[in-house]
């Protein structure tokens, strides 16, 4: 089995739905932005007020290379990961990738609390929602095997469809 990788914006979905995936097919799961903290000794918001975006995409990139080179995991990456032409690359050649696309909405509600995201430090975090789905959507099409839609839909759904659409991936 190749790599199962996830991508999307911040909110999709991609860690819970990342964990269950790797549950059913009983692979390991990894979070590229995890893998980063502990490859670090700090957390994201840290590396970003320290090395700014520029040094955490550095980080991110040997990450995402790294974690693509394994064979058989269930790989979350980062909402912007897909920027860097580098990643798109290795995403493509790790592994089976898939799309959770959510609404900005969708992305509002499930990050609102989330002090995590330095991205979202902002007065309107929805303004800066759609400003990078707007650059990022056609950089997830475009390494994404398979495009779900995550809004309103329970994880397990989710899970479901992504495993009958690989299955029907892998029949071909």
């Amino acid at each position: 089995m190749r790599n199962l990788i996830l991508v999307g914006p911040m909110g999709a979905g991609k860690s819970t739905i990342g964990r269950l995936l790797a549950k059913e097919l009983r692979l390991p799961f990894k979070d590229s932005d995890k893998e980063i903290e502990q490859r670090t000794g700090a957390d994201i918001p840290w590396i970003f007020d320290v090395e700014g975006e520029q040094g955490f995409r550095e980080r991110e990139q040997g990450v995402i290379a790294d974690l693509c080179a394994s064979d058989g995991v269930v790989l979350a990456t980062g909402g912007g990961a897909v920027m860097r032409e580098q990643n798109r690359v290795a995403l493509k050649q790790g592994g089976h990738v898939v799309y959770l696309h959510a609404s900005v909405e969708q992305q509002v509600d499930r990050t609102a609390r989330d002090r995590n995201r330095p991205l979202l430090r902002t007065p309107n975090p929805s303004k800066v929602l759609a400003e990078l789905l707007a650059i990022r959507d056609p950089l997830y099409r475009e390494v994404a095997s398979i495009i779900i839609e995550t809004d309103e839909r329970p994880p397990r759904l989710v899970v479901q469809e992504i495993l009958e659409r690989l299955d029907a991936l892998s029949s071909h």
